[in-house]
Parts: C-alpha cells; sequence; structure tokens
C-alpha cells in the first residue's frame, strides 16, 4: 500500500492551482435540515484558484503534465457547448503555450456567453458538431490533420476522465486528509466517471473509510459503474499495485435518480436545492451539476438515510460559469 501511495504522490503534474482547497462546515444548512441532520461538510474545489476552477483542475494537472512528456503541441478535447473541461483545457492551453482545439457539440449560439466565451478569450479554436456522438470522430480528423503536418497533438477524452485524470484526482484525498477532515460519506456529482474513481482510489490509498456516492448528470448508474470499475483498474495498473489497493471491489454508488429530462437541464428538485444551500450558506451551486448532486442529498437525508451523528461531506466540483449562459 505505501508503495501505491508513493507511485500515487510521486504522478507528475503541473501545479496550476497552488494550496488546497478549503473544508467548510454547513451549519446553518444543517440547521435548516432538522434535528436528526447528520454533520455536513463541504469541499471547496469551486475556489481552486486556476481559470475558475472546479474538479477539471485536479485532472487537467496531471494530464498536462502527460501531455507535456508526449512532446504534445497542441491539445485536443470535446464536450458540450458549455463544458467547464473544455474551459480548463483551454486555460492549461493558454498557460503552457499550446494551442487548443476544442470539439463541442450542440449548435453555435449569437453570443457567446459563460464557459464558451472563456474558451474564446482563453484562445481556443472550437469546431461545433450537432451531437454528442460526433465528437470522436472530429477529434479523430484534428488530430490526423495536425499529425500529417508534422504536429504532435494530445487528444483528451471527454471529461479529462482518463486513469491520469482520476489518478490526478485521487490525490486530493491526501489534500482531504490534511485537513482533518474525517467524513462517513462523499457526495458528489458524477458524470464522465473520473472523479468518482479518483475519491473511491483515493480513499482507498489514503486510509479513509468513507462510502463514495455519486449522483449522476447524465449516465445511467450501470454505465457509470462500468466506467468507473475500468478506470479503478487501470489505476491498480498504473500504481502497480493491487486491484483491491486501489479500490476495485468496493461497491460503486451512483444514484441516477435526479438527472430529470436531461444533461444540463434543471429539475425542481436541483433549483430547490441550489436555492436553499444559496440562502443558507452564500454558496452558489451550478445548475447542471452540483445542484443536482446535492439535491440526491437532501433527499437521502430527508429520507433519514444517514445518523446524525455521522459527518457527510460535498465536494463542490465547480461549474460556477453556468450560471452566466
Amino acid at each position: 500500500m505505501a508503495t501505491a501511495l508513493n507511485a500515487l504522490m510521486g504522478l507528475p503534474v503541473v501545479t496550476f492551482a497552488a494550496g488546497p482547497s478549503p473544508v467548510h462546515p454547513m451549519t446553518r444548512l444543517r440547521a435548516a435540515l432538522g434535528s436528526g441532520c447528520p454533520t455536513l461538510l463541504i469541499k471547496r474545489d469551486d475556489l481552486l484558484s486556476f481559470a475558475l476552477g472546479g474538479n477539471k483542475v485536479r485532472k487537467m494537472q496531471a494530464i498536462a503534465a502527460e501531455a507535456q512528456a508526449a512532446g504534445a503541441d497542441a491539445l485536443i478535447t470535446c464536450g458540450a457547448v458549455q463544458s467547464n473541461h473544455a474551459r480548463v483545457t483551454a486555460a492549461i492551453g493558454a498557460a503552457l503555450g499550446l494551442p487548443v482545439v476544442l470539439v463541442l457539440n450542440g449548435p453555435p449560439p449569437s453570443i457567446a456567453r459563460a464557459n464558451l466565451l472563456l474558451d474564446q478569450l482563453f484562445g481556443a479554436e472550437i469546431e461545433f458538431v450537432e451531437s454528442r456522438g460526433a465528437r470522436e470522430s472530429v477529434m479523430e480528423r484534428v488530430a490526423a490533420d495536425r499529425r500529417a503536418r508534422g504536429g504532435r497533438p494530445f487528444v483528451i477524452p471527454l471529461g479529462a476522465s482518463t486513469v491520469t485524470g482520476a489518478l490526478g484526482f485521487a490525490r486530493a484525498i491526501g489534500e482531504l486528509a490534511a485537513s482533518g477532515a474525517s467524513p462517513d460519506v462523499i457526495v458528489h456529482a458524477s458524470s464522465s466517471g473520473g472523479t468518482q474513481a479518483g475519491l473511491i482510489a483515493g480513499c482507498a490509498l489514503f486510509g479513509l473509510r468513507a462510502r463514495i456516492f455519486g449522483v449522476s448528470a447524465d449516465d445511467s448508474s450501470a454505465a457509470l459503474r462500468k466506467t468507473v470499475t475500468a478506470l479503478l483498474t487501470g489505476m491498480a495498473d498504473r500504481l502497480g499495485c493491487a486491484p483491491s489497493s486501489a479500490g476495485v471491489g468496493i461497491p460503486i454508488e451512483v444514484d441516477d435518480g435526479f438527472v430529470g429530462e436531461g444533461y444540463g437541464i434543471p429539475t425542481a428538485e436541483s433549483s430547490s436545492a441550489l436555492e436553499l444551500v444559496a440562502r443558507r450558506e452564500g454558496i452558489v451551486l451550478d445548475p447542471v451539476y452540483t445542484a443536482k448532486a446535492m439535491a440526491g442529498l437532501l433527499a437521502r437525508i430527508h429520507a433519514g438515510e444517514f445518523k446524525n451523528n455521522e459527518t457527510i461531506l460535498f465536494w463542490h466540483t465547480g461549474g460556477t460559469p453556468a450560471f452566466f449562459v
């Protein structure tokens, strides 16, 4: 275990966000939820100090180092028009002096706002495609074109949810442990799987006995469990440890009951959760990911799933620019 942990902490990264994100108690939210509510904490990755923060910064610090080691002269990735991952990739390309091509699904808006405006500000080249299914082939075509001209493009899959990206996120559990927080449960928004895999592996490697609970923003629970399992297996291989040491075999808990009508479409529950946290804690969630995850957490608190002597940590994965679409 110690060898695997050393390998994790020795993972090459390019540090863009110096210093840990804070952990805050949510005492007013807890009071609003009644006497049976567990202790509530929030990990503020929305406050990471690069490109407006978010969980993608943690993943991309590791992937940026991987791209540099490969001699990359350009970064290519994909996402929705308002992708947080695309925004962070564009910013990292600017910081490293690398051109960035973003393949984004959805019609190009007449006025760029929020993440798309930031993509342009950071200097990314943007290609719009009609559907999610078209993204991968266009990324491959863009990469092939650059290779044919002697380039060395580095293609980053959706959400930076590769083994390297998930390992980058797993390192954050060391930061959490150093803060003194020892939650019984960690709740977060789950989408492309890398954050959930990172949390599970990180807890296993650092010895935190927290149950990891993902609330899906889009995919089915079955699809996410499959993705997370594959990432955990790859992480164990990369670290050279037994699969169980990296969290393989730990139950992968995903709730897909708060997706509503689809990705990026608010629900009554998520809008209510967003407003409650804002008015009780002065903390802004985002309407795509964290508001739905908070809705899932609140539903379980109301159902009495947690004991009042337990500590629940909500991992805020960022996404604030989505408010300004």
